[in-house]
This record gives structure tokens, sequence and C-alpha cells, in this order.
């Protein structure tokens, strides 16, 4: 991935949850060229073992789901502790099941927010002591167009994803006054090998490209580019914000 090199990352720790695959591994890989120490968070040991051993030292995995909030504790104490304090947060972790509305249990309802939502808040809670100790640092939360464009039936992920937007702006306005920048990515439809796999079809492309202003599908790489830009001293006055990397969809 071409990118822009922000030397106010260099040798900072950055933790990604859901970065073993997709748009997450991206976000990992692009921290990595910028001499981050990266750690990451994902519930498939497999694939995060993997991009460990393909990025080398300054990368550390550790498994966890960020439905369990302990477990998720746990495993950024772990990360903590073998990259050093945290510095950037980007809460990427998320599934856009598909799910038909007369089929929603309220246990399913509370799982869909947990899997979405919840843990954003609780990752930026566990991240929070190291920011204030460094006198700032940098969330970034992974949202959604979905609610706003998409007609394909997951009424929880969409409502979970509307919910960053008002997370994003409550966090950046309580973190403020501590140097803690709060904002958000709105990706559009992104090309991951499981969206690819999972849900594009010829009529639901054509129908992108229709719609999109840029006549092209958009990468993992386009959504880490802005992450690192938010990450970066060059982001230092923007906080509350929600940028929407849709190709001109919305």
């Amino acid at each position: 991935m071409t990118q822009t090199t922000y030397g106010s990352l260099e040798d900072k720790t950055v933790l990604v949850t859901g970065g073993a695959s997709g748009i997450g591994e991206a976000i990992v890989e692009a921290f990595a060229g910028q001499g981050c120490r990266v750690g990451l968070i994902d519930l498939d040991g497999q694939a995060g073992a993997a991009l460990q051993q393909r990025l080398g030292a300054k990368v550390a995995f550790q498994p966890a789901d960020v439905r369990d909030t302990e477990g998720l504790r746990s495993a950024i104490g772990r990360i903590r502790e073998a990259l050093g304090p945290i510095a950037i947060l980007v809460n990427n972790a998320a599934r856009d099941d598909r799910h038909r509305i007369e089929d929603v249990t309220p246990e399913y309802w509370r799982e869909r927010f947990a899997t979405n939502l919840d843990h954003q808040f609780f990752a930026t809670q566990a991240v929070l002591p190291d920011m204030e100790r460094a006198g700032g640092g940098a969330v970034i939360n992974m949202g959604s167009t979905s609610y706003l464009v998409s007609d394909d039936p997951f009424v929880a992920y969409k409502t979970a994803k509307s919910a960053i937007i008002g997370l994003t702006r409550a966090l950046a306005r309580e973190l403020g006054e501590r140097n803690i920048r709060v904002n958000a990515i709105v990706p559009g439809w992104i090309m991951t090998k499981r969206q690819i796999e999972l849900w594009l079809t010829p009529e639901g492309e054509a129908e992108l490209m229709r719609r999109q202003c840029l006549k092209r599908k958009l990468v993992p790489e386009d959504i880490a580019r802005v992450a690192l830009f938010l990450a970066s001293d060059d982001a230092a006055a923007i906080t509350a914000q929600s940028y929407l990397v849709d190709g001109g969809w919305v």
C-alpha cells in the first residue's frame, strides 16, 4: 500500500481490535509500516498468529472475544505488557451477519450490540489510563454507512453502527479536556474477502457502481489511510468527527 509517512506515529503503540483480517488487517499493516508497535485482538487465532509472524517482532497478537469484557480487558493488559502503554486505539471489530426482524430474539439483539458496539466503549475505557499518563491519545471508532443506504436485512447491526456516531461525539466531548481525540471512520461497501465471498452479487455490484460517485470498488487500504491520518499529529485539531469513506455513495 502506498501511503504517506507520518513522523508523529513512529514508535507509538497502537491497538486494533478485529485486526486479523479485512479492514483490521490493512490497518495493522499500515501502522506497522509507520514504525509503530501494533497490538491486535481477534477471535481468529490462526489468522492473528499468521499476521503477527508475517509482520515481525513489533506486532503482538492476543486472541480474545470482544463480547467478553473481562477477556477483552485481559487481552489489552497483555498487549500493554508486551508493547508498552497504548497511545492509539482503533475499535474495528464487528460482524455484519444478516437477520430477519421476525427472527431476532432479545438475546440475539444484545449479542449483536456486544459484537458491534459495546466493546468500543470498554476498550476505550481500558486504554484511558495510558493516554492520560501520556498527556493525550487518539481513539478511532469504526462505523458504517449501512444504516444510511443498505436495504439488506440486518437491523441490529445497522442500529449498533449508527450508535457509534453518538458514542464518538460523547467520548470526544468528555475526553477532550484530557487531550484525547475521538473520531469515527464510516466506511461504505469495502471489498474485503468476507464481503466478496458472502454478500457481493453481480446485481449488488452494478447498483454500487451506479450509486457511488467514484466508479471503482473500495478496498481495506482506503480505510487504513484515513486511520493513519486521524491517529497522527496532522489531525491534532480534529475530534468528534465522523468521516465517510464511501466513494460518494451517501
